[in-house]
């Protein structure tokens, strides 16, 4: 009795495994099997409610307003979406199944538009198998070729995987770079604004010295005559007056050859041009030269060394023997009354002496700060003075150039340098391309340029502005140097030289996942407008390339 109840189990499993197994209808897809099963009936997919006989599927007729009667014909293949509306009232005529399912055992399934079906054109670079020429229409005998199509497919897919996982390891590498270059920058904003501070404290108390080096210096008794006074600035313009002529002196000897350089070149000109050549621009011109040359004599016919010498005369340095014996006036003057009353300060002890001297000092300082005695004047600033300015002004500068470089730091951190920051890594490097006659050249977030290979200098193609996204519809070739189909990440250089009578050049550069830095193509859209496809290791997305590599694993499995 056990062995009848076990051969029913096992017969009823057979049974359910072999229906489960059954053949799909020509041109189905696994995914779009469990519509198919049904032995008595069929539904459209799209539209449920229209229901066929199994015997209408691929009859060569299309009955449902959504193809998916005919998955195996062509019958259908006028639904798309920019086929016109359907007449069928009240139906869903969207398009149920993506093309014709082809197989391609060997190599990789795929599904080919229904209007390639039984064209009589075999499609082997979409179904090696040649199944979709199962009528043989116009003698058309479609071998199954996915056998070498398919070796050849996984040779070329293992050299791109493996391409990928290089391009991905340089990834992540670019990844590190670029935390480290962020961690590093962090750490100098914090050294700088740590630096700022102390320096914001030195200058504050810098400014408190000069402050009371000034109130010092202005509460000072002047002694001596307003002679020796005057003679100290009168000494220090002339001094400045020298210096001036000194330059203009220089200047004009330069001007001087630059002329003689020009004459040179004039009565060149004049000696070798030809006088039978009929050009009255260049007879005009030697003519006057001509004039020129013979004022030009008379003028140094008259001419004398007397300006030459007394302009040496002028720049002479003063001394005892020549121009003013300034020591004669800078001297202390004879004794006065009053400077006979300073010197009483010899005769009293020394803390007497301090403290009458600081509050002498004191009480200048209120009278010339109220306005009741001028300030005292001199030569200039004094010695202590000019040190307390020089060390106000080292640090202002030095304070200065830290804010500086707090501000480019702290831009440069919050500035985008896209998906992990992985562009900072790479910031400042370039990559070049020989196309045609120019040399192209990109360098990371910074500029492209265009240079002849006939010489010159480069021409700026375009400045970083941003980073920008774009959509790609591209073939992707067999080697992988192309953009491909999908969202691109994408840069935009701008505001470059500007173009004869034309915009400021610029340039959109579109990458994709490569293993190593490359521009593949550079094309100008428009005048001055260029369009870069640059393959970068920066742009592989580490999840994708890893999902295509368990896909390329499971394709792979399928085949055998």
């Amino acid at each position: 009795m056990r062995s009848v109840e076990a051969f029913l189990v096992l017969a009823s499993a057979a049974a359910v495994s072999t229906a489960s197994d059954s053949p799909r209808p020509r041109g189905v897809g696994p995914d779009f099997a469990k519509y198919y099963k049904a032995a008595d009936t069929f539904a459209c997919i799209l539209n449920p409610s229209i229901q066929l006989d199994p015997s209408q599927i691929n009859d060569d007729y299309c009955d449902c307003p959504d193809g998916s009667d005919e998955p195996g014909t062509a019958a259908c293949s006028f639904l798309s979406p920019l086929s016109p509306p359907s007449p069928a009232k009240g139906a869903n005529v969207s398009v149920a199944l993506p093309g014709f399912y082809c197989k391609n055992k060997g190599h990789r399934p795929s599904y080919l538009p229904f209007t390639n079906v039984n064209d009589g054109v075999c499609d082997y670079d979409i179904c090696c198998d040649g199944s979709d020429e199962w009528e043989r229409v116009g003698g058309a005998s479609c071998e199954d070729r996915c056998k070498e199509i398919g070796k050849d497919w996984r040779k070329k897919d293992e050299l791109r995987k493996k391409s990928l996982g290089a391009a991905t390891k340089r990834r992540r590498e670019l990844v590190a770079d670029a935390s480290s270059r962020r961690k590093a920058l962090e750490d100098e904003i914090s050294r700088t604004e740590a630096e700022i501070k102390t320096a914001e404290a030195n200058v504050a108390q810098l400014e408190h010295d000069l402050v009371e080096v000034e109130k010092k210096e202005r509460g000072k008794v002047v002694k001596g005559s307003k002679i020796n006074v005057l003679a100290g600035l009168a000494k220090q313009r002339i001094e400045e007056l020298r210096d001036s002529v000194q330059f203009v002196r220089a200047q004009r000897d330069a001007s001087r050859a630059k002329v003689l350089e020009l004459e040179k070149i004039l009565s060149t000109f004049k000696e070798d041009y030809n006088p039978n050549f009929n050009d009255e621009g260049v007879k005009r011109a030697v003519r006057s030269w001509e004039e020129y040359a013979a004022a030009k004599e008379v003028e140094r016919a008259d001419e004398v060394d007397a300006e030459e010498r007394d302009l040496d005369e002028i720049v002479k340095t003063d001394d005892a023997e020549n121009g003013i014996n300034w020591t004669e006036w800078e001297g202390e003057s004879s004794e006065s009354d009053v400077e006979s009353l300073y010197q009483l300060e010899a005769y009293l002890p020394l803390p007497v002496r301090t403290w009458i001297n600081e509050k002498l000092q004191a009480l200048r300082t209120l009278l010339v700060e109220n306005g009741i005695l001028a300030p005292s004047s001199g030569k200039g600033d004094t010695p202590a003075l000019s040190a307390a300015r020089t060390a106000l002004d080292t640090a202002n500068t030095g304070l200065n150039s830290k804010r500086d470089s707090l501000s480019k730091a702290r831009e440069d951190l919050d500035k985008d340098y896209g998906a992990d920051d992985v562009f900072r890594g790479l910031k400042d490097q370039c990559v070049s391309k020989d196309s045609g006659e120019y040399t192209y050249e990109m360098c990371w977030m910074s500029r492209t340029t265009q240079k002849s290979k006939k010489g010159g200098g480069s021409t700026g193609m375009g400045n970083f502005v941003r980073i920008d996204k774009t959509y790609a519809d591209d073939d992707l070739p067999a080697d992988g140097r192309g953009l491909g189909s999908g969202e691109r990440v994408a840069l935009r250089y701008e505001n470059g030289q500007h173009c004869w009578n034309g915009p400021a050049r610029s340039t959109f550069v579109v990458l994709a996942c490569a293993e190593k830095d490359e521009i593949w193509k550079v094309v100008e859209e428009e005048k001055c407008v260029y369009r870069m496809e640059v393959g970068t290791p920066a742009v592989c997305d580490i999840r994708a390339t890893e999902s295509e590599v368990e896909a390329g694993s499971q394709i792979r499995k399928d085949e055998l």
